[in-house]
């Protein structure tokens, strides 16, 4: 073999050896090492709020000038009844269907004690597959 083989030959001979599971010593198991006594940490006394602000960031496509920064009753006037409503902490994710898309849209209170926004939207056809949001948007619109 040539020396560059066999160097090779060694690297990966021991590259492989590091991924054999270890083969456990025969005879009787070793005590465990006592560790030394230690008085446990006094628990936190901190508040912890009950949920954390978000700051969402806001969705910036075209066509979606209309979505973008609406609160639940604008949308409910452009698109109809939303088929879900889910409230989630501070944030909600109104659903609205036709028949070319489904169109998932997500607010969030721009500030602690606002009225949620529109932040981001999602659309898909009903078998699941992504649609064009803009396109969605202005089927749902034409209903």
């Amino acid at each position: 073999m040539q020396p560059s083989r066999i160097a090779i030959s060694v690297a990966a001979s021991l590259a492989l050896a590091g991924c054999a599971p270890a083969v456990p010593e025969s005879g009787p198991p070793r005590p465990a090492a006592s560790a030394p006594a230690t008085r446990p940490a006094a628990p936190s006394r901190a508040r912890v709020p009950r949920h954390l602000p978000r700051t969402a960031t806001r969705q910036n496509l075209p066509g979606l000038e209309a979505v973008i920064g609406a609160r639940a009753a604008d949308l409910v006037r452009m698109f109809g009844p939303a088929r879900l409503d889910i409230v989630e902490g501070d944030a909600r994710k109104l659903q609205f269907e036709g028949s070319a898309c489904v169109l998932d849209v997500y607010l969030y209170p721009p500030a602690e004690g606002r009225e949620p926004e529109t932040t981001y939207v999602d659309a898909r056809r009903s078998d699941g597959l992504d649609v064009d949001r803009a396109a969605c948007v202005a089927a749902l619109r034409q209903r």
